[in-house]
C-alpha cells in the first residue's frame, strides 16, 4: 500500500503547517511559564543600587583613606580587558567616558561596563567577521552568489559586529528615556503639589520618587538617585546637572535648568514647575495624536496581508468548494 498524502491548500501540505504551529504554541507556552515562574522584584535590584551609591558619596565626604580603600572594589575582568585594550593602544579615555555616558543612560550604573563595550566593538567583529568570512571564501555555502552579493555579505557582518554594542545601548537608552518622559509630567504634578506644602527640594524629590517607584520605576530612580547627591554633594547643582546627564532628554534638561535657576535666584519653584508640567502634558496628548493619525496607514500592511486574505477564504471558499464538486459531479 502507498502513503496516503495529506490535504494541501494551494500545495502546501495542512497536517505539516498545522504540526508546525502546534509546536510554536507549546513553545510559547513554555517560555510564558518559565517567564512567569522565574519572574524577580526589580525593586531589590534598584534599592541596592541606591544604596551603593549612598555609601560612596559618604565614602568620598566623610570617610577615612582605609576605609576609602575598602569601598573600592577591584574588578578582576575589568582590569584584565584594560590592560589589554592599553597594549594594544585602542584605549582612550574619551571614549571610556563616552561610552560610561551611554551606560548611565541606559539605566547601568556600574561604570566597569565601559570597558567591555569597547572591547566588544573589537572583538565581536573578528568573531563573527571571521566566522563569516570562513563560510563564504573557505566553504561552499555562498558558492551560487555573485562577488558583489559575497562581498556585501561579509561587510555587513564586519559592521553589524561592530556597531552591535552601540545598537544595544541606544535601544535601552530609548526605552528608558520613554519611561520617564511618560512620567514625567505626573512627577511635576507632585513636585508642585511638595513645593506647595513646604517642602524641601531634598524632601519632595523623596516624597515623589517614594510615590511614583511603583508606576515609573525608571524616573523614580533617577529622582532617589538626584534627592541622595543633594544631600551629600557640596555643590546642589552638581546633583541637578548628574540628572540631566543620566537621562537623554531635553524635558529633563529643561526641569534642570528650571531647578538651577531656582537654587540661584530664589524664584518660585511651584509657579515654574507647574508650566512646565502643563507644556509636557500637551506634548504628550499632541504624541499621542499624531500616532492616531498614523495608524491608519500604518494598518494597511497587515489588514492586505492578514485580514483581506482570511476575509477571502472565508467568503469564496464555500463557493469554491461547490464549483469543484459540480464540475467534478459532471464529469
Amino acid at each position: 500500500m502507498g502513503d496516503t498524502a495529506g490535504p494541501t491548500i494551494l500545495g502546501v501540505d495542512v497536517m505539516m503547517v498545522a504540526t508546525l504551529l502546534a509546536g510554536v504554541a507549546a513553545f510559547a507556552v513554555l517560555l510564558a511559564i518559565y517567564a512567569a515562574t522565574t519572574v524577580r522584584d526589580p525593586m531589590i535590584k534598584r534599592v541596592k543600587a541606591l544604596n551603593e551609591r549612598r555609601e560612596q558619596l559618604k565614602a568620598g565626604i566623610t570617610a577615612s583613606t582605609k576605609r576609602r580603600a575598602k569601598l573600592v572594589t577591584k574588578n578582576q575582568t575589568t582590569d584584565r580587558i584594560k590592560s589589554i585594550l592599553s597594549s594594544l593602544q585602542v584605549l582612550q579615555e574619551s571614549q571610556v567616558k563616552a561610552a560610561q555616558i551611554k551606560l548611565m543612560q541606559a539605566g547601568i550604573r556600574s561604570k566597569e561596563y565601559a570597558v567591555a563595550v569597547i572591547f566588544g566593538r573589537l572583538v565581536l567583529p573578528i568573531i563573527f567577521g571571521g566566522l563569516m568570512l570562513y563560510l563564504v571564501y573557505g566553504t561552499e555555502m555562498f558558492a551560487d552568489y555573485s562577488a558583489i552579493k559575497r562581498y556585501g555579505i561579509v561587510a555587513g557582518t564586519f559592521i553589524l559586529s561592530y556597531k552591535a554594542p552601540d545598537i544595544f545601548l541606544k535601544n535601552k537608552i530609548t526605552k528608558r528615556s520613554d519611561a520617564i518622559r511618560k512620567g514625567l509630567p505626573d512627577a511635576l504634578d507632585l513636585l508642585v503639589i511638595c513645593a506647595e506644602a513646604g517642602l524641601t527640594v531634598d524632601a519632595a524629590f523623596h516624597r515623589v520618587s517614594r510615590e511614583l517607584g511603583r508606576a515609573y520605576p525608571e524616573l523614580g530612580d533617577e529622582f532617589t538617585l538626584t534627592a541622595i547627591e543633594l544631600g551629600f554633594l557640596s555643590e546642589r547643582r552638581q546633583a541637578f546637572e548628574n540628572l540631566a546627564m543620566r537621562v537623554n532628554l531635553d524635558a529633563i534638561k529643561g526641569v534642570v535648568t528650571t531647578m538651577v535657576q531656582t537654587e540661584k535666584y530664589g524664584t518660585p519653584l511651584a509657579s515654574a514647575l507647574r508650566v512646565l508640567s502643563a507644556e509636557f502634558r500637551n506634548e504628550r496628548m499632541m504624541r499621542a495624536e499624531e500616532k492616531a493619525a498614523r495608524l491608519p496607514a500604518i494598518m494597511t500592511v497587515p489588514l492586505i496581508l492578514f485580514i483581506l486574505p482570511t476575509l477571502f477564504v472565508v467568503i469564496l471558499g464555500p463557493a469554491a468548494c461547490s464549483i469543484s464538486d459540480a464540475f467534478k459531479g459532471g464529469i
